[in-house]
């Protein structure tokens, strides 16, 4: 628990502290809040949010907002996909072989399920309702990797199989919800020109900096030139393709955010990986885990500044959208996890870990209802800032719910308690 806890002080407390602030804030003095929000740090710059001015052409504002959402927020996604990254290529990865088939159709399900709820009560909630909010279907598909994880271990206890199912079926839903942000959340129509720049800057970081140096040392343990190579160069060859990469995407039309994704599988990486909250995951020292650990505190401050520059909701805002992003997550997701979980484990035969039971799926499928990190990134992409329902923005009620999805918590340990899970304990 020490181990998990760490992580969230390190990773998801700032986020939290910077979420409250945004939500007092915004409900105090709501000007000056969106204010900070959107304060322009450049105008007429080479990135930012894209306008025309009157003669048609593009012209671009670097603002608060977007130098968090779209530029910095691109390293906590890199971390995200080192963490997948490990986990399909590596040959003990948690990703890979048939003990992840179970798991990886249930994340299907968790994500199935609460898009077939989102829309649907949607669609009972009439025409106007559903043509305002369709598009933010993906909001409730996530699940927060960090609290769910937290709240499946105190619900399960640390020995039991369903804590480590669930940790597997997390991990996937991050890795499709980064496939969902880059093909249903574009920023501008896809320039496929660009987006082969990021590609051919990867595959030269490759063969550069990682797989010539190797090559050269070849049956050599000595390895001089991979040796020179991560002494004197480093990070910065990957630094410099990240740049050009997120460059690519923001021209390419998909969201800049994802920018790094192309160059993380280029980093030299260990031949094993113990577990995003593996104690022993310190002691790895490739330089894919030194980045990691030299972007820890970037990160948390750039996860404190997440939250307060995207959190800051009235609450007069509360509407449809976030009772739909709620059903969603909370009625959606148990669900299509059970109904897919079940489905693979005994219509598919390929079973559950040994000592699971099939009414945890249920339970695991609470727990993962905890969307608010990647839920909040999805809901201020989907949705315009200026698009209205009952006179209220659309995306900040979207929002709420995402907030509110820590109801999930408490829910997860009272359908615990009625289907008597029995805590395991290394």
């Amino acid at each position: 628990m020490y181990k998990i806890w760490n992580f969230i002080t390190n990773y998801s407390l700032l986020l939290i502290f910077g979420a409250i602030t945004a939500l007092i804030w915004a409900n105090v003095d709501a000007s000056s809040y969106h204010a900070l929000v959107d304060y322009p740090l450049a105008e007429n710059f080479f990135i930012g949010h894209p306008h025309l001015d009157e003669a048609g052409h593009i012209h671009r504002t670097l603002t608060l907002h977007y130098l968090f959402n779209d530029v910095l927020m691109a390293f906590f996604f890199a971390i995200a996909a080192k963490e997948v990254w490990e986990a399909v290529i590596l040959k003990n990865g948690s990703l890979r072989g048939k003990k992840a088939a179970t798991p990886l159709i249930a994340t299907a399900g968790g994500m199935l399920g609460p898009v077939v709820v989102y829309l649907g009560l949607a669609m009972l909630f009439g025409s106007d309702t559903y043509d305002a909010v369709k598009n933010g279907w993906a909001v409730p598909t996530a699940t927060d990797i960090a609290f769910s994880y937290l709240v499946g271990r105190l619900v399960f206890g640390a020995g039991h199989p369903a804590v480590r199912f669930l940790l597997l079926l997390a991990i996937a839903d991050d890795a499709a919800g980064l496939v969902i942000l880059a093909i249903f959340y574009p920023t501008g129509e896809l320039a496929v020109e660009w987006l082969l720049l990021s590609l051919a800057v990867a595959i030269v970081v490759f063969l550069v900096a990682n797989w010539l140096p190797r090559a050269l040392d070849r049956h050599n343990q000595i390895r001089p030139n991979s040796t020179w190579v991560r002494k004197n160069l480093g990070f910065w060859p990957y630094l410099i393709a990240g740049c050009i990469s997120w460059y690519g995407f923001m021209r390419a039309g998909i969201h800049p955010a994802l920018g790094l994704l192309p160059i993380v599988p280029t980093i030299p990486h260990a031949d094993r990986a113990f577990g995003i909250f593996a104690d022993a995951e310190q002691h790895l020292h490739d330089l894919l885990n030194d980045i990691e650990h030299k972007l820890k505190t970037p990160v948390e401050v750039i996860l404190f500044f997440f939250g307060l520059l995207n959190a800051g909701v009235e609450f007069n805002a509360i509407g449809e959208p976030t009772w739909l992003v709620l059903g969603g997550l909370l009625i959606g997701k148990p669900v299509g996890i059970m109904i897919m979980g079940t489905l693979a484990a005994h219509g598919l035969r390929l079973g559950l870990p040994a000592g699971m039971r099939t009414i945890d799926l249920l339970v695991i499928g609470c727990v993962a209802a905890i969307g608010f990190t990647v839920s909040l990134f999805i809901a201020s992409v989907a949705f315009d800032a200026h698009t209205l329902l009952d006179g209220a923005p659309v995306q900040d009620a979207a929002k709420m719910g995402a907030l509110f999805s820590f109801a999930a918590a408490i829910i997860s340990i009272v359908v615990g308690k009625l289907c008597k899970v029995k805590k395991q304990y290394i």
